[in-house]
């Protein structure tokens, strides 16, 4: 990093290899990426195993048995890079409430930091049976995810709500319905005091989705909304799904600054999580 900032950068959303959907680098890679981006605080939270009644496989997030190999991972890393970089063992969640009490117990039991919600799927997504939420097409969907989010973040489980405009990801046009989403998302994170992520991963996704006709995510008409309802605290996720996606510092500023223009807090850091280590 070249030049001095005024703020302290961070990144809680940072993926790996066991995803299934990131580059195969070593977790290290993103951590020392991170270290020559000036990062102070990197927050690996790769898509959450669940324990499945079943035998079935997830193509998108990690195993079962892949969850002790991700927690020792990590926190090897903390120790080896202790006085350089802050380094997070966390997990992004679906709302499946079925799991909430596995999870409180594996983060005691394992040591995990936080989680995020990032509610992809309807209450499930074994065996493909939930609804996939990225693919939003119509206002009954687009309700069932808020319902469902917000049950998730009066859950008290997570540390904020990841990419919360995911629904307007394949969403035709911005209707009333998706407007009235936005807005109760908005209420409900300004009542429990739980930050909203701008997702930097969708902000490059969103002109390409516009350009196929949809409102796409990370959404302008999203943020608006939340600068309207006042009181909001937003914090920026990179979303990294391979150690270059941390370069991004040029972006990140301009998000900043543009967030904090419309009124909205910007947070730099999760001080209850940092608080605790």
């Amino acid at each position: 990093m070249n030049r001095p900032l005024d703020f302290r950068l961070s990144n809680y959303h940072t993926h790996t290899v066991r995803c299934q959907h990131a580059a195969p680098d070593a977790e290290e890679a993103y951590v020392q990426q991170a270290i020559r981006s000036g990062y102070e605080i990197l927050g690996f939270a790769d898509h959450s195993a669940w324990p499945y009644k079943s035998d079935f496989v997830a193509d998108m997030r990690m195993r079962l048995d892949e969850l002790d190999g991700y927690v020792n991972a990590v926190h090897a890393l903390r120790e080896r890079y202790a006085g350089q970089i802050r380094v997070h063992c966390a997990m992004e969640c679906e709302a499946f409430p079925e799991f909430y009490p596995w999870l409180r117990a594996i983060k005691a039991e394992k040591g995990m930091d936080y989680f995020i919600l990032g509610n992809h799927y309807d209450t499930s997504d074994e065996n493909h049976s939930g609804v996939y939420f990225g693919r939003c097409r119509d206002g009954r969907t687009a309700y069932r995810y808020m319902e469902t989010t917000i049950a998730g973040m009066e859950s008290g489980l997570f540390a904020y709500l990841a990419h919360p405009d995911l629904f307007l990801h394949r969403y035709p046009y911005f209707d009333a319905d998706a407007k009235r989403v936005c807005r109760e998302l908005c209420a409900a994170a300004k009542r429990l005091n739980l930050p909203l992520e701008y997702n930097l991963l969708g902000h490059k996704r969103s002109p390409g989705s516009r350009a196929q006709g949809f409102v796409g995510y990370t959404s302008p008409e999203f943020w608006e909304i939340a600068a309207e309802e006042g009181g909001l605290r937003a914090i920026i996720g990179v979303d990294a799904h391979a150690p270059a996606d941390l370069d991004c510092l040029d972006t990140y500023v301009e998000i900043r600054k543009k967030l904090q223009g419309m009124g909205i807090e910007v947070l730099d850091v999760l001080e209850e999580i940092e608080k605790a280590q």
